[in-house]
């Protein structure tokens, strides 16, 4: 796993360089790490490098780690990032851009450590995914891709991160078994399942998903599906931000 860090102090950037070296000594020889003492330099950089991990300071002059955040993820990048930082009033726009991690400075062995050992395991594990028959064939389709399915009369539509649509003949009944076997896979109405990784928001209309598509909750489905979505935000294993 290649992690990028990026810190306009050059006290804590070299702080933290020297925490990801004793993980590596420790823990894993496999993590490498890049420095940058600016976003604008790590962006320019991202563009023809590849990172597994960012761990990215919030408040930096010109380009702030925040406004890197919303810049990467308008590129459709899922790249985990972990924000660091000495104030706890970004917590909530953290989770808007999908951070996995908020860690406030200065950060120690204790809270940098099982971050960086959760997203490792993350990255070494095999994705599982579906085998679809398709119309053109065969597909393996991971289950990370999805943001969500929808079943119209007798065609199943899997809708995925990357803009992309995969269609099968039959029942959202023939997944149901496979997907919802995930705590992240929910059933909010009789024909969609949606991944709660690519949800923003839940309101009155539904889930809105990463890709702005809003997925309907059935009427009698709501409490339901407000308590997952919480105990989802609020799992150890899952939450995006530390409040």
């Amino acid at each position: 796993m290649h992690i990028a860090v990026c810190d306009d102090n050059l006290d804590e950037l070299s702080r933290i360089s020297s925490l990801l070296e004793d993980y590596y000594r420790e823990v894993d020889s496999s993590v490498t790490y890049e420095a940058f003492h600016n976003a604008t330099d790590l962006i320019e950089t991202m563009k023809t490098r590849q990172f597994d991990l960012l761990l990215l300071d919030i408040l930096m002059p010109g380009v702030t780690g925040m406004d890197a955040a919303k810049e990467i993820r308008n590129t459709g990048s899922e790249i985990p990032i972990i924000f660091l930082t000495s104030s706890r009033e970004y917590a909530v726009e953290s989770y808007r851009v999908g951070a996995t991690d908020y860690i406030l400075k200065p950060a120690c062995k204790d809270e940098i450590f099982p971050s960086i050992s959760k997203q490792l395991a993350r990255f070494t594990q095999e994705d599982m995914y579906l085998t679809l028959k398709t119309g053109s064939g065969i597909v393996k389709l991971p289950f990370s891709q999805i943001i969500y399915v929808e079943v119209i009369n007798r065609s199943v539509q899997f809708v995925l991160t990357k803009g992309e649509v995969r269609e099968a003949y039959g029942y959202l009944a023939d997944y149901e078994s496979d997907l919802l076997s995930y705590s992240y896979f929910l059933k909010p109405h009789r024909s969609y399942i949606v991944n709660l990784r690519q949800v923003t928001e839940l309101n009155k209309k539904g889930f809105v998903t990463t890709i702005g598509k809003t997925v309907p909750v059935a009427r009698d489905a709501f409490p339901n599906a407000k308590a997952v979505y919480m105990k989802y935000l609020l799992s150890p294993s899952e939450r995006r931000t530390i409040l």
